[in-house]
């Protein structure tokens, strides 16, 4: 199935060739011999002819040899008519079986198709070559087309599942199962390649623009698509591996979710793996490979690599089992460099791919190291471990640790680790176990990293298309654990298929009104998988395995014993039959028995590993290997496993920390998951068939395809088929085929499908179980077409053999005329012969003969055939000159055409860019415009962001009065918090209350009852809405489906006449079906109530199972407070246990104390030996003291240890029965987690089949109510509900009030929160309503516009024909033009030649006939086309009302979404502030929770130490009697005071210990006891401050809840507004749809007058061939004539100089008459004398007078003749003159018409009328106007070629005008879009300016103010130094005077000043002061104007 190779034609292996399964000699075949088919051992099934029936067997002959066979009647299966001979769907063969479906598949895949259907499956069989037909050519042939449109192929199923994706907005699943080697793995590369090409994102968005959010999205939308195309090399590299039937199988299962976004392109994708073959790794069948990878990097890798990894040859390692075995065409030195492509696509960095290498040389070096075996026992020992060093080299491993976990592996027996020395068999276990992990992790992680690489996008997918590929059902002969997971699945998978299937049948049934009981084959299938998976009552397979796994003593065979023992009785479960049979047991699946093999399956189902090998492993140095063993504590250790295997330690295995899941477990989950998922989606089944095992191309093996067939679930399906009605028929086919079996059954006229076919099943006696007749369709069972194509091919034979005995009759008859012809021939010939024989000797025949040849008649013959020739002659050289003539016209009319044409292109394209200058003009003004407007607003904003700057300031102040706020609000708080414990003392008060709150109480419940009324009432209404939207949703589906109908109706129409007809009796079998539709309802309603009471029933079920549940959660309970109260008594224990410790280090301690005693002694008694002998004894005495306190001591060390060794034993008792308990608990839990599951299941299944039942009655009810009476109930029935909403909106106020004065208690506040979700729940279902509404809406929008392009497209049509029309009308036009040109010509030559004028004028009279013939049928034509145009312009302004209702409505939509969006945000905002409130609730009882905790584990403390004190207590006094009797037991002598005080020291110290313990822990207890009073009034402040925050968020939920009723009261007003402005919408649709029945019925007329058109145009072409005839012939007789004249010229000359010799003669006659009546009257006595010579003259006069008379004729003759041509020029030159100024006037006519162009169509009209008038009187005034209307018929021929021309021009004008208007309204749109985002903007601008305007004017003021005072202020203290100079200069003057002594005077002039005028003000400064004063102004005034 790869790429196509060379250059062969696709369509050969995607398209059948009909025109062989259409042969009728292979039809007759089959009906004459009866053909059926045979079992056969080598071909599968044989075709036979039946010969003979003896009871229950026939005898048959082979088709092949001839040979007769006896064989049983069930053995024969029925054979299909050839019609379905290589039929692509194998659910449309009438014969479904076994032999019918192999031999299609056969012929189909023996002629290269390697596709076809069955049904709801793609059967693909491997073709083992490679095939043109995955190329992007192909790709794009199925892009865009429906299933049913293309041959089958892979890309039609993931054309369809793309496109029901997009339309339907579901996801899609398509399931890849079969064989090993079927090409599962091919197909799914093809579905990816598809997708990748089809919904690549980078190709479709390249020209669009990218979004700002991501900094780089080109990239990731180029790489993605790649990425995902590459994922598969790097899968399959470590994922596939060669077998004996694939060279390249996946030993994996894998689902690929490629997830889509809303437009359809993709944005991600996930794969999901199952049952990887890891034992692959380590050995290999014969001819097989592991894994690609370890060859790819054996081959592959550099020298560098191969050093850096450790890598060897391939013969090195003993994991490869065969060696480097090579696969044709396959390089791994080349795949190893794709991989690694591959991966630098991915973006694998270095790092990883280097540490992944390693961990694949490391599974090769574990099979490399060697155990072997000691000689004296069975341990294992490792003779060299260069293999472990390497290993440990890759992996990071210590040397010593690694072989010493492997050799001799610590495990834990009891309490204690134990080092167990392993065997070698289990030492080899242990690594290739580990080995298997390791390679099972590598290939975990790679999944996951690839996951992780294909989902780096980081984009929402809106649904998603999942491609499971996995293995199919297989059958050993033995099967072991992974065939019974594979089985599994695939029962699963076949489930789903049979509810798939059963759920579409239904469906199609429901769909065509057909009568059914409906069966879910699904359920057919349950107890095999019942069987499997069941947890318990009693428990499957795979809750055996489980449970087994757990038992320490458990054995394969003692599951296999259990199974039996469960399971025996079960039907699909069956036990060996013989005891020498090698399976285990055997299960019944769907494809057949299954035979099992329970070997090692304990030990597969929990996947043991050596735990301490994994824990090295995980503390590894390399990064990578710790990582893939970070889950270590979820793995089954060996210790577990030897507890199973080897009893001898008695430990009960347990895993650690709980979290050990086994094999079984897990599958199973991901399985569920995957189902869960497979269910949610839209599956698509493709089903992979392997043809041989040969591996050869074009071998099909018959039982290997059966075999698959049957375990891929297709024979199920068919089987599935033919219990319902599998082969349908549409009515006219159905008619069109079987109507000969029927041939007086229907009436001639019309009928509708249905009727007739009604009829005809009538006729033809069916049994009603054979068949079912729908709405659109007959259904039958499997057989019945069959049946009937026998009964057709009969009665056709019978009807072929009467036509040819009607035809041999005729021809005999015929040959028999014939012969008597002859006959009759043969006899008037006889009768010539004998004439002529009788005449021949008849001497007169014999003169007539002679004579005869003289005459001079023959010699004009002969001459006449010489001229002849010469005619001949020059009419050939004529008609190739006027040939080469017409050819040369015909040029320069095609060259002037395209020179016109090319003239009006050119103006075209000036006229276009003078548009395109001027808008670019525009454009670049507004440019500008819009670039000073964006300056003036960027100045603004400036100035904005300044007054911004000041905002931020006052806002920081805010802030830190905000913050002095919040600290005075702590200040209240802790004041709360006081007023909280007053509280607490206030709660006696509150008791006394709570009897009135028990009150309230009731009345709450009441309301509360009341208000569940009124919220049921409330559902029955929203139920109600729902069902009338769903009603709506189906009217628009009917809606939709009759605008289908319309369509075709309207092709239809174009082919036949009777249109109206079909419609009424349309109408009439839409009543019929109403009627039918209302008997289904009833049905179905009664079906509905019995369906409530199996659900009743089913709830009733389900109390009973939850209150079973519940009892099951009390017992649970229980039993985990057992489970603490023996905790408890562990932990006593362990203390007991600390405390006898304690006490034994005591002792010990005191022991070393009397030892060093002793020994001082001893030092004392050596030193003082040699005094006394006294002294000696007292040393013996005291060695035999201390010898006794010895053997005491360790008497009691004894006892003590005994003690400990008892109190070990109890714990470990203790222990063991508590971990049964939990066991037993735990198992209990997961029956309970399963029957739970198993309801719940129940439940939704049930569900499901109630929605299913809604949605029937739903559609029935829709089908029912016509469109709108529909609507007005429906808005009637909104009203109602907003009536009643409203009414409970006021009670649920009111209840609400009432609530609020309880609600200080928690449970109320729930309560609370149930309603707010309530609440919540019934607004997102309003929201729902909504949107399906606007869903609803935007679908009649999109029919509104698809109609618009019908319309549109109808148009197009219209012009079309238009255009044809007007072609064939000019081509009439020209071929008048040559007619009159011919005309003419002849009119010319006829000046010439009058000869042949009468003639040509019958000629002239039959064309001017036929002139006006044509002239009148051209006037239609026009007709014609006026009424087109006028249809053409009437529907352009409807097109333009639609599109601008279309505007219209698309803005509705767009303020509808808007308001959408705001309330989802509104909905969210308030989702998430529910959510935190709870989270904060939530949180708050967490807390207390854990305090309560707290309290109690303290207060245990306490009690723990209290016992503790009591205990050290009794142990003191225990110590002190012993020391007293150690005392009492020692001598006199060994007392000594020293002693005494040193025990008694150390009892006080001891005491002072316990007094410091038992001290500390009574001030523990008091610490405890206050945080529980702290703990207590800190729970009921938050308890308070929970109910106080609680009705703040109520009330504040409350308000929200208000704003959103008034949100959806605002909502549905405006769908009442969209719903009349719909209503509108429906009439103007009616309307429209009326116009377009009148448009329809003015089409067929025009068509009509088409057709007659297009025939009088062929009548008109036969007469112009005729015309063309007799042209011909008249130009022959014409030349004929001219060379008659010629020849007549010459004989008038010839005539003339004979008539001048004649006139001459016959004066010479007079003469001689004279001389001859002289000589007579001389001779008249000679005449008398001779009379001989008498006669002889008058024979002469005779003759000589005859001669004159024939001279005189003659010359007569020539005179008529000569006045005849005379009269034929008079007229020639008549006519030619009445035509020359005929010519003249239309010269002036074309003229006047060029001038006045506008007056066209009045003087059209009026000419018409005169027309009609003058056809009118032309019956009577026929000869007389005949030159008035050739005149006037010129002229209209002129105008109409003139209006021809200008209509051509201007339909090309029109069309140029609406491209161009439609540019224009693009332009508009755009324009619009441009225009109102302007005008946001320059509101929002304007807004800012008059803020901006605002603030300036008050600044301005500020500034005037401040001028005005600073002026004030200037003025002041300019007075002030002016008064201040003065005075100074005054005290000058005043000094100098008095020093001078001169008198006193005071000047008040003042010098050297100027004044200044400034803003109206003047004044008066010194020039310095002016001039700083003129300097400061101009600073201010220039910051003013900035």
């Amino acid at each position: 199935m790869a790429q196509r190779s060379g250059q062969e034609d696709p369509e050969r292996y995607l398209f059948v060739d009909r025109a062989v399964v259409y042969n009728p000699a292979t039809q007759a075949d089959w009906t004459a011999k009866k053909l059926v088919w045979i079992p056969s051992e080598r071909h599968g099934f044989e075709a036979a002819s039946i010969r003979e029936e003896r009871g229950d067997e026939v005898v048959v002959e082979l088709a092949e040899n001839g040979k007769k066979t006896v064989v049983n009647k069930d053995d024969v299966q029925k054979m299909n008519p050839p019609k379905f001979s290589k039929v692509e769907d194998m659910a449309e063969l009438t014969c479904l079986n076994e032999a019918s479906v192999l031999h299609n598949l056969k012929d189909r895949y023996y002629s290269g198709l390697i596709y076809t259907y069955s049904g709801l499956f793609c059967v693909v069989i491997n073709p083992y070559k490679n095939l043109p037909i995955y190329s992007e050519n192909i790709i794009e042939m199925y892009r865009g087309k429906k299933r049913h449109e293309m041959p089958p192929h892979i890309y039609a199923i993931s054309e369809s599942a793309y496109r029901c994706m997009l339309q339907d907005r579901e996801d899609q699943s398509i399931l890849c199962t079969g064989e090993s080697g079927a090409g599962k793995t091919e197909n799914t590369k093809k579905v990816i390649q598809y997708l990748a090409h089809v919904a690549s994102s980078h190709k479709g968005r390249k020209d669009h623009s990218i979004p700002l959010e991501s900094p780089k999205p080109v990239k990731l939308q180029g790489e993605l698509e790649r990425q995902l195309l590459q994922a598969n090399p790097i899968l399959e590299s470590f994922g596939n591996g060669k077998t004996v039937k694939n060279d390249n199988s996946s030993r994996f299962g894998k689902f690929i979710r490629i997830n889509f976004d809303v437009t359809g392109y993709i944005v991600g994708a996930n794969i999901e793996t199952y049952l990887l073959e890891k034992s692959r790794a380590i050995r290999q069948a014969k001819d097989e490979r592991t894994f690609h990878i370890f060859y790819q990097l054996l081959a592959g890798a550099g020298e560098h690599l191969k050093s850096d990894l450790l890598l060897e040859g391939f013969n090195n390692y003993r994991f490869l089992s065969n060696g480097n075995i090579p696969i044709p065409g396959q390089q791994d030195k080349d795949n190893f460099q794709e991989t690694m492509d591959a991966m630098n696509i991915m973006s694998f960095n270095h790092d990883e791919i280097l540490a992944m290498l390693k961990v694949v040389s490391s599974v090769l070096q574990f099979g490399n190291i060697v155990f072997k075996k000691e000689r004296n026992t069975d341990q294992a020992s490792m003779p060299e471990n260069t293999a472990a060093q390497k290993l440990c080299h890759l992996l990071g491993l210590n040397v010593m640790e690694f072989t010493r976990a492997i050799l001799s592996p610590r495990i834990k027996v009891g309490r204690d680790y134990v080092q167990k020395a392993q065997t070698k068999e289990q030492a080899d276990f242990a690594v290739e176990a580990l080995a298997k992990a390791t390679y099972e992790r590598l290939f975990r992680w790679l999944v996951h990293r690839i996951n992780k690489a294909l989902d780096r996008t980081k984009r929402q997918g809106a649904s998603f298309i999942g491609i499971l590929d996995i293995a199919g059902f297989e059958i050993f002969e033995l099967n072991s654990f992974e065939q019974l997971c594979i089985n599994y699945t695939n029962e699963k998978l076949q489930q789903l298929f049979n509810h798939t299937m059963f759920i579409l049948e239904q469906e199609e049934y429901q769909r065509e009104g057909i009568e059914w009981n409906f069966i879910d084959f699904g359920l057919d299938l349950q107890p095999c998988i019942d069987l499997i998976e069941r947890p318990a009552h009693p428990p499957g397979v795979l809750a055996l395995l489980d449970e087994e796994c757990w038992f320490p003593k458990a054995t394969d065979k003692t599951f296999v014993e259990k199974l039996v023992q469960e399971q025996g009785t079960h039907p699909k479960f069956q036990k060996p039959r013989q005891l020498k049979d090698k399976a285990d047991f055997c299960i019944m699946h769907y494809a057949g028995r299954v035979d099992y093999k329970a070997d090692e399956w304990l030990l597969k189902n929990m996947d043991p590993l050596n735990d301490n090998v994994a824990t090295l492993l995980h503390q590894s140095s390399d990064k990578f290997v710790a990582e893939l063993w970070k889950d270590v504590d979820r793995i089954v250790g060996l210790d577990q496993v030897a507890g199973m295997n080897e009893t001898a330690f008695g430990s009960s295995y347990k895993t650690k920390k709980g979290m050990f899941r086994t094999v079984g477990q897990l599958y199973k989950e991901s399985l569920t998951k995957l189902m869960a998922t497979l269910r949610n989606t839209n599956p698509n089944f493709v089903r992979c068939i392997i043809p041989n095992h040969e591996k050869r191309a074009g071998k099909l093996d018959p039982h290997l395809v059966l075999d698959q067939l049957r375990c891929n679930g297709v024979l199920e399906g068919i089987r599935i088929c033919r219990q319902g009605f599998p082969n349908r028929i549409i009515f006219q086919e159905f008619r069109q085929r079987y109507e000969i079996l029927t041939p007086n059954a229907i009436p001639k006229g019309f009928m509708d499908g249905k009727q007739a076919c009604e009829r005809m099943i009538r006729a033809l006696e069916l049994d009603l179980n054979l068949f079912r007749i729908g709405q659109s369709k007959i259904f039958f069972r499997a057989g019945v077409l069959a049946h009937l194509e026998e009964e057709r091919d009969l009665k056709i034979t019978d009807i072929i053999i009467y036509f040819q005995a009607v035809c041999r009759g005729f021809l005999a008859r015929k040959a028999f005329a014939k012969k008597q012809q002859q006959l009759s021939a043969l006899k008037v010939l006889q009768r010539n012969c004998a004439a002529y024989l009788k005449l021949r000797h008849w001497q007169w025949w014999r003169l007539f003969t002679k004579v005869k040849p003289l005459l001079q008649v023959t010699r004009q013959e002969e001459e006449m055939l010489a001229k002849d020739e010469e005619l001949v002659k020059v009419k050939e050289k004529q008609s190739k000159v006027e040939g080469e003539m017409v050819e040369m016209e015909r040029k320069h009319q095609q060259l002037l055409e395209e020179k016109n044409i090319l003239a009006e292109q050119l103006q075209a394209e000036t006229e276009l860019f003078a548009e395109a200058e001027e808008m670019r003009a525009r454009l670049a003004a507004k440019k500008q415009e819009l670039e000073e407007i964006l300056h003036d607003l960027e100045s603004r904003v400036e100035e904005e962001e300044e007054r911004n700057q000041g905002l931020q300031n006052e806002k920081k102040k805010m802030q830190t009065h905000i913050q002095d706020l919040e600290e005075q609000l702590d200040e209240e708080e802790a004041a709360r918090q006081k007023l909280q414990l007053e509280k607490v003392t206030a709660e006696a008060k509150i008791k006394k209350m709570e009897e009135d709150i028990l009150l309230l109480e009731d009345q709450n419940s009441k309301f509360i009852k009341e208000k569940k009324l009124q919220e049921d009432r409330v559902a029955e209404i929203t139920s109600h809405l729902a069902e009338e939207e769903e009603k709506a949703k189906n009217l628009t589906k009917l809606k939709n489906k009759q605008e289908m109908m319309i369509v075709d109706l309207e092709e239809r129409l174009k082919k036949e006449e009777k249109t109206r007809q079909e419609l009424d009796k349309a109408k009439r079998k839409l009543d019929g079906e109403t009627t039918d539709l209302q008997d289904q309802i009833a049905e179905l309603q009664a079906q509905i109530e019995e369906l409530k009471l199996q659900l009743a029933k089913k709830e009733e079920e389900l109390q009973a199972a939850l209150a079973r549940g519940d009892e099951e959660v009390a017992y649970k309970n229980n039993t985990l407070k057992q489970v603490r109260e023996l905790q408890a008594q562990i932990a006593e224990l362990q203390e007991d246990l600390e405390s006898e410790k304690a006490s034994r280090n005591k002792a010990e301690k005191l022991k070393r104390d009397l030892s060093e005693e002793l020994e001082a002694l001893k030092t004392e008694l050596e030193d003082t030996l040699d005094t006394t002998a006294a002294q000696q004894e007292l040393r013996t005495k005291r060695e035999q003291e201390v010898t006794e306190l010895k053997k005491a001591i360790e008497e009691e060390t004894r006892n003590h240890e005994a003690q400990i060794q008892e109190m070990r034993q109890r714990q470990a008792a203790a222990l063991e029965d508590v971990c049964e308990q939990l066991e037993q608990a735990k198992r209990f839990k997961a029956n309970l987690e399963k029957n739970k599951q198993t309801l719940e299941s129940d439940n939704k299944e049930m569900s499901v089949e109630v929605k299913g039942l809604q949605q029937a009655k739903a559609e029935s009810e829709h089908k029912r109510k016509k469109l709108e009476g529909q609507v007005q109930e429906f808005t009637a029935r909104i009203t109602e509900g907003e009536r009643a909403r409203n009414e409970l909106a006021e009670k649920t106020h009111k209840l609400q009030n009432e609530l609020d004065n309880v609600s200080t208690l928690l449970e109320e506040a729930e309560r609370k929160g149930i309603k707010l979700a309530k609440d919540s729940a019934s607004m997102e279902s309003q929201l729902q309503d909504t949107q399906e509404l606007l869903q609803e809406e935007t679908r009649q929008k999109l029919n509104l516009s698809s109609r618009i392009r019908q319309l549109e497209e109808e148009k197009n049509s219209l012009q079309e024909q238009q255009e044809e029309e007007e072609e064939a009308r000019r081509n009439l036009e020209k071929q008048l033009a040559n007619l009159q040109a011919q005309l003419i010509e002849t009119k010319k030559k006829l000046e010439e030649d009058g000869g042949a004028m009468e003639g040509l004028e019958e000629v002239k009279k039959k064309l001017q006939k036929d002139v006006e013939s044509v002239s009148q049928r051209l006037e239609e034509k026009s007709m014609a086309f006026d009424k087109m145009e006028k249809t053409k312009n009437r529907l352009q302004q409807e097109l333009e009302d639609l599109m601008v209702d279309l505007d219209h409505q698309r803005q509705i939509v767009s303020n509808l979404e808007k308001k959408q969006k705001k309330f989802d945000q509104m909905l969210a905002e308030e989702k998430n502030i529910s959510a935190r409130y709870a989270e904060e609730r939530d949180r708050a009882e967490a807390e207390a929770r854990e305090k309560e905790t707290k309290a109690m584990a303290l207060t245990r403390t306490l009690d723990e130490a209290l016992e503790a004190k009591e205990e050290f207590e009794r142990l003191n006094k225990q110590l002190r009697t012993e020391m007293e009797d150690l005392m009492s037991s020692k001598d006199d002598v060994g007392k000594s005071v020293h002693e005494l005080e040193k025990s008694k020291r150390t009892l006080d110290q001891q005491v002072e210990e316990m007094r410091t313990q038992l001290e500390e822990l009574e001030d523990e207890l008091q610490a405890t006891e206050d945080a529980k009073l702290r703990l207590e009034v800190n729970m009921q402040a938050m308890k308070a401050q929970f109910e106080r925050d609680l009705q703040a968020r109520d009330e504040q939920n409350e308000e929200k809840r208000r704003m959103l009723v008034k949100q959806v009261r605002e909502m549905e007003a405006e769908l009442e507004d969209e719903r009349k402005q719909r209503a509108l919408a429906v009439a103007a649709k009616k309307k429209l749809e009326m116009d377009l029945k009148d448009m329809e019925a003015q089409i067929e007329a025009s068509n009509k007058a088409r057709d007659e058109a297009i025939k009088q145009l062929r009548k008109l072409q036969a007469q112009m061939k005729d015309y063309q005839r007799e042209l011909e012939e008249a130009r022959s007789s014409r030349d004929e004539i001219f060379a008659q004249s010629k020849e007549n010229e010459k004989k008038l000359k010839s005539l003339e100089a004979e008539i001048l010799q004649l006139q001459e003669d016959l004066a010479a006659s007079e003469r001689g008459r004279r001389h001859a009546e002289q000589e007579r009257d001389e001779l008249a006595d000679e005449i008398s004398n001779s009379a001989s010579g008498k006669s002889a003259l008058l024979d002469e006069k005779r003759r000589l007078e005859a001669r004159i008379a024939q001279l005189e004729e003659e010359l007569e003759e020539e005179q008529s003749n000569m006045e005849l041509l005379n009269d034929r020029f008079r007229k020639t030159t008549m006519q030619m003159d009445s035509l020359n100024t005929e010519l003249a006037g239309e010269r002036s006519a074309a003229q006047k018409s060029e001038n006045a162009r506008q007056q066209l169509e009045r003087q059209n009209k009026e000419l018409k009328a005169k027309l009609q008038e003058l056809e009118g009187s032309v019956k009577s005034k026929f000869k007389a106007t005949i030159t008035a209307l050739e005149t006037k018929i010129a002229q209209l021929e002129e105008q109409l070629e003139q209006e021809a021309k200008e209509r051509a021009s201007a339909n090309k004008l029109v069309r140029r005008t609406e491209k161009k208007l439609k540019e224009v309204f693009m332009q508009v749109e755009d324009e619009r879009r441009h225009a109102d985002q302007y005008k946001e903007q320059m509101e929002k601008a304007n807004s800012r300016m008059k803020q901006l305007k605002r603030q300036l004017e008050e600044a301005e003021e500020e500034a005037t103010r401040a001028n005005a005072s600073r002026r004030k202020l200037q003025r002041e203290l300019d007075d002030a130094t002016e008064a201040s100079e003065g005075l100074s200069r005054e005290v000058n003057t005043l000094k100098n005077r008095l020093r001078r002594g001169g008198p006193i005077t005071f000047s008040t002039s003042r010098s050297g000043r100027r004044q200044l005028q400034i803003e109206g003000a003047s004044l008066d400064l010194s020039d310095d002061d002016a001039d700083n004063k003129a300097s400061e102004l101009n600073e201010i005034q220039a910051a003013q104007a900035e």
